[in-house]
């Protein structure tokens, strides 16, 4: 394991988390509301469709937070923010022509927690007016403990919400203070055991390492605070201190944070100690039951990669629904606007609020369903993998050379077209990936580290 971290270290460069190929930093404005108009119209009438609402508001901002949003302790631009959200519900739905089957929903934000019951309602009748939502569908939802009340998880459990992932991140004050995040263990207990008592039993727990103040103890000890909730999947995300992309994170006081050296043993150290206690690794980082959902799409070869991470939604068509949200359809990707004015004068003028997006190329779905592979699988049969989609492997030998210098140090294997990622060396997945990245070039710098 040492030698693996000493390897890590050694290549440890920006790169991006490949949750989508090509990656948003290469979305361009040759992507309108004409075209994803175009786009939604050629889905056909039987296609089970994913949709993601995105809520960009927050009562306080957290400091290593890289999401779109902004802190607000008035209620009425939230408000305001969902008459709109509405209206593109519809907007979209007119352009799909009938209503339409839909197998997930996820609500993430900012905290969606934030919305009143009322509101929230209000989101799902429309929904549910507009598509034909699955009777087995996964209906998901960000939650911020501190923000629980029991009107909002009755609101969620009549709304059919099946699935909550809480933001933790990590239990201890000091790492808390450090992050602007204070959340006492209690008010994480009490949020667990209430979305329970509302028949609520699928919970997610997101978890930091690489926050200022950590140690390989106190990730050790948020993974058993952790476990003694009893969540059904862990994520054990690495902080990426990206300064010039997020100002807020020039509050933290970079000096109390890890190396890449420390980050590496935590991450190590919260692998081992989740693993002893049951979890089955999936992916890079998560963590689950062995009864979860993700553990049977790991064993049937049905797991996937999206903006949300590692999933069970087998779906070609996710829909972004929301400020800044991003759509992921056959023919491309589309982002909406990034700033809720843009966003409302889109609306206005009944336009669908695209900002930009990209057209992919059979080449970059071929390239993607190899990331997607690897990313899940840590492993991939580029012969085999290729012929199945009619395409000769050896347009992939200088990804091969490339990798190169990664086998030298045993971060990936490569014997013949088969390349694998050691478990010993698992966060060396992003690097083997980049090899297959055709557009990754001058924008290293939009990503986070490896380590």
């Amino acid at each position: 394991m040492q030698n693996a971290q000493n390897a890590l270290m050694r290549h440890n460069r920006n790169t991006p988390r490949y949750t989508s190929y090509p990656t948003a930093p290469h979305f361009h404005d040759g992507i309108d509301a004409a075209t994803y108009g175009e786009w939604l119209g050629t889905i056909e009438a039987g296609e089970k469709l994913s949709l993601y609402v995105h809520i960009p508001f927050c009562r306080k901002l957290c400091w290593y937070c890289g999401c779109n949003t902004r802190a607000t302790r008035k209620y009425q631009p939230v408000q305001h923010y969902v008459d709109y959200l509405k209206r593109e519900i519809s907007l979209v739905a007119d352009k799909l022509g009938e209503s339409r089957p839909v197998k997930h929903i996820h609500f993430g934000g900012g905290s969606p927690s934030m919305l009143q019951p009322r509101d929230f309602t209000d989101i799902m009748q429309t929904l549910e007016q507009l598509f034909t939502i699955e009777s087995d569908a996964e209906i998901a939802i960000e939650i911020d403990p501190r923000e629980l009340t029991e009107p909002k998880v009755a609101a969620y459990a009549k709304s059919g919400i099946n699935r909550v992932s809480l933001g933790v991140q990590d239990f201890h004050p000091e790492v808390q203070n450090a992050v602007n995040r204070r959340q006492p263990f209690y008010v994480i207990y009490d949020a667990v055991n209430l979305v329970r008592e509302y028949g609520i039993e699928h919970i997610n727990m997101d978890l930091l390492y690489g926050l200022p103040h950590q140690t390989t103890e106190k990730i050790e000890a948020n993974v058993d605070f952790a476990h003694a909730l009893k969540p059904t999947r862990i994520a054990l995300f690495g902080y990426a201190h990206v300064p010039w992309m997020k100002k807020h994170m020039r509050l933290i006081d970079e000096t109390a944070l890890p190396g890449a050296s420390e980050r590496l043993a935590q991450f190590d150290a919260a692998s081992k100690r989740l693993n002893s206690l049951g979890y089955k690794t999936i992916g890079l980082d998560h963590f689950v039951h062995s009864n979860d959902p993700m553990t049977e799409a790991l064993e049937n070869h049905q797991l996937r990669r999206n903006f949300q991470g590692y999933t069970t939604d087998t779906s070609d068509c996710l829909i972004g629904l929301g400020v800044s949200s991003i759509g992921a359809l056959p023919q491309g990707y589309v982002q909406s606007c990034t700033d809720t004015r843009s966003y409302f004068t889109a609306i206005e003028e009944s336009r669908l609020p695209v900002q930009k997006g990209i057209a992919l190329s059979q080449e970059d779905m071929l390239r993607r369903s190899i990331i997607e592979e690897l990313m899940c699988y840590h492993t991939v049969d580029l012969e085999a993998h290729c012929a199945a989609l009619g395409v000769d492997a050896r347009q992939f030998a200088e990804a091969i050379n490339q990798l190169g210098p990664l086998a030298k140090d045993g971060l990936v294997t490569v014997q013949g077209w088969v390349i694998t990622v050691p478990e010993t060396a698992r966060q060396a997945i992003r690097l083997v990936c980049a090899a297959f990245d055709a557009y990754l070039g001058d924008t290293t710098n939009k990503h986070a580290q490896v380590a």
